[in-house]
């Protein structure tokens, strides 16, 4: 049974304060069955009728999303593989959404590919799980609630539930202490800790994440610098890049840069305009 969660965490939501105004968004627990497989569902709602169009940009996790949408085009079901770059969503009218956030390493059963052939991507939900996936549209959708539409999902999924698989586990925990840790700054770290190396470090996360670890760790480090920044304006950015890990505040710089798509101080400047 699905179980309300704590929806106050932005982290990779860009800009989350202005976002929060125009949308809302509710995340439930999966039951115990399901949870080595899937994270949390999540359900967005807006109503934009009156206004211009919003568009928000995520700073995406490494987990593959199966959503199930409404809007002025339509009604649609759809698998969202690792975004190569932040993800960018434009609302308008009146729509909603349920998306299932599966684990890093938790789609791999239902979809028996490497994961990483949906990276970049985005493909009907008929592809993975045949015809049932767009049936599966209405009944979610219509389901009323955002709990209610939550429990749909989670009974479909408990009718497709897949067998376990300890690498699929394996590589959940590994992406989950990378994200909890810090420190980690380098693949060489998640080398020593786990007892793989780097080459099977990243066939893993090719089969069942999807992207590099390199890519991972980037990432996570990265979120956090964005989400310290709406957080703190007194922040500077040489202290953000030692903590994270840079040697230099010019490396740091660079990354944000091509990862977020503005550097550090235009990312703040466009926040003190919110």
């Amino acid at each position: 049974m699905v179980k309300d969660m704590n929806s106050s965490s932005t982290r990779g939501i860009l800009r989350a304060a202005a976002g929060k105004e125009k949308f809302t968004l509710s995340r439930f627990e999966p039951d115990s069955t399901l949870k080595p497989f899937v994270e949390h569902y999540w359900v967005i709602r807006f109503n934009l009728q009156d206004e211009s169009p919003y568009t928000q940009k995520v700073l995406s996790y490494p987990n593959v999303h199966l959503a199930f949408e409404q809007d002025e085009e339509g009604r649609r079901a759809l698998v969202y593989g690792i975004p190569r770059k932040p993800f960018v969503r434009e609302l308008s009218g009146v729509g909603h959404v349920l998306g299932i956030k599966f684990h890093a390493g938790g789609f791999y059963p239902f979809w028996l590919q490497d994961v990483s052939l949906l990276t970049g991507t985005t493909i009907g939900a008929s592809r993975v799980f045949g015809q049932e996936g767009e049936a599966w549209l209405d009944a979610i959708l219509d389901a009323g609630s955002d709990a209610a539409m939550a429990t749909v999902a989670e009974n479909v999924l408990l009718e497709r539930l897949p067998e376990s698989d300890l690498q699929a586990e394996l590589s959940t925990a590994i992406v989950q202490e990378t994200l909890n840790d810090r420190t980690i700054i380098k693949v060489e770290q998640l080398s020593t800790r786990t007892g793989l190396s780097i080459r099977q470090l990243q066939r893993l996360f090719r089969k069942y994440i999807g992207v590099t670890p390199k890519w991972v760790i980037k990432r996570f480090r990265l979120q956090e610098a964005a989400e310290r920044l709406e957080r703190d304006e007194s922040l500077q950015w040489a202290e953000i890049a030692v903590q994270l890990g840079y040697f230099d505040q010019a490396h740091f710089i660079k990354d944000f840069k091509a990862v977020i798509g503005q550097s550090p101080n235009t990312y703040r400047q466009h926040l003190d305009t919110q």
